[in-house]
């Protein structure tokens, strides 16, 4: 007795139209015996081969139910019985990015979302590091399934256009199968990019991120005037980038628009990029020719600020948080402060005066007065012992 079956290869959960499935006839007990092999498909009642596989390159109209048989070479009479049938369910087009690895920069560390959906994310944890920490890249698709694979690059910034020339990072040549990545002893700044791919032709789906490293000395810094964390919508701002390169450019990405140049909404002169006003909440940083990344910063403007300390305050300092207004109004009273959006006092201070900091005072501060609010920021405290971190000076838009 003879026993036959169907099998698809790759054995994928959801095939793309497109894509090569390979449909073996399986026959156990034959013997001797030399088949030749007939097939039911969704599109013809019988298609016969004299191998038992058959590869196709399945449409969405190749779904449907496949079952084969075989027949005796030296006697056409006589053949198998019909296999159980196997069903193949062919969803559209392979998935294909929506934007360019350059376009949707998602820099770790600010609050930017997207407005489109993109079709892979890559995601870092810890967001936030220490000198030669381990950070662990993940890189997560759309529709999650068998046979994806995996690559994973370091950006080196191409300051002769626009974009980042990708460098394979080790053991990444061929793909992996797990959708993470661990990068150890991570020192500087720096951008990542993952590709998911599955059959031929891998289509890129490149999502690009960045993690900023509490790095000491740092190696390229980006520094803001007026040296604050949040401004004044009609404030001029001067970003200047720092290091061993003489080649730098600026980059933003702002809450609801695309990545972009200092020179598309400012003036670069040498490594200093000058802007007239602020316009929207964004990350800025700075990149070199020789792939440095300096801290990342979030800019916002706004028409009430809170001034706060840009760099990390020391355990038993003293600290005042003052707010001001556009205008140039002294506030005299009623201005309330928060610290994760808990109201810290109920009276008529006109700034909240820490005495002696301690590491509970660390967290997000705003100030509100006459119904208006300022962006909320980041106060950083540290030990005596500590250096300052390198995202120090990082306001969060609101």
């Amino acid at each position: 007795s003879t026993s036959v079956s169907v099998t698809l290869q790759p054995d994928w959960s959801q095939i793309f139209s497109g894509e090569k499935i390979t449909v073996r006839c399986e026959i156990q007990g034959g013997g001797d015996t030399e088949w030749d092999y007939e097939w039911k498909t969704p599109q013809s009642t019988s298609h016969q081969t004299h191998v038992n596989y058959w590869t196709l390159s399945v449409s969405e109209s190749s779904s449907g139910n496949y079952m084969c048989r075989g027949r005796n070479r030296r006697d056409s009479y006589s053949s198998t019985q019909w296999s159980k049938t196997i069903t193949l369910t062919v969803s559209g087009e392979k998935p294909k990015p929506q934007l360019s690895a350059d376009d949707r920069v998602i820099p770790v560390g600010g609050s930017v979302t997207l407005s489109y959906k993109p079709q892979s994310v890559l995601t870092v944890s810890p967001s936030w590091l220490s000198p030669g920490a381990s950070v662990t890249l993940k890189c997560e698709v759309e529709h999650p399934s068998a046979g994806w694979r995996f690559y994973w690059y370091k950006t080196v910034p191409k300051l002769s256009d626009r974009l980042y020339r990708y460098e394979l990072l080790p053991g990444s040549d061929s793909g992996t199968e797990e959708d993470s990545y661990m990068v150890h002893g991570q020192t500087h700044t720096a951008g990542y990019v993952c590709r998911a791919g599955r059959g031929e032709p891998v289509h890129n789906m490149c999502v690009y991120n960045m993690f900023c490293v509490s790095d000491f000395p740092p190696s390229a810094s980006l520094t803001v005037s007026p040296d604050r964390v949040q401004h004044f919508t009609s404030d001029s701002v001067s970003l200047s980038c720092e290091g061993n390169s003489t080649e730098w450019r600026v980059r933003r990405f702002p809450e609801d628009s695309y990545l972009s140049l200092c020179s598309d909404w400012g003036t670069m002169t040498g490594s200093t990029c000058n802007i007239s006003g602020l316009n929207s909440s964004a990350v800025y940083w700075c990149e070199s020719g020789s792939g440095q990344f300096t801290n990342s910063v979030n800019i916002t403007g706004h028409n009430m600020i809170l001034m706060i300390p840009v760099h990390p305050v020391t355990e038993g300092q003293s600290v005042s948080l003052g707010c001001r207004l556009k205008t140039g109004q002294k506030l005299s009273n009623n201005v309330f402060f928060y610290q994760n959006d808990k109201l810290l006092q109920n009276d008529t201070r006109v700034e909240l005066i820490i005495s002696a900091v301690s590491k509970s005072h660390e967290g997000f501060y705003k100030c509100q007065h006459s119904g208006k609010e300022s962006p909320q920021s980041w106060m950083t405290v540290k030990s005596e012992e500590q250096q300052p971190p390198h995202h120090e000076s990082q306001g969060q838009p609101e």
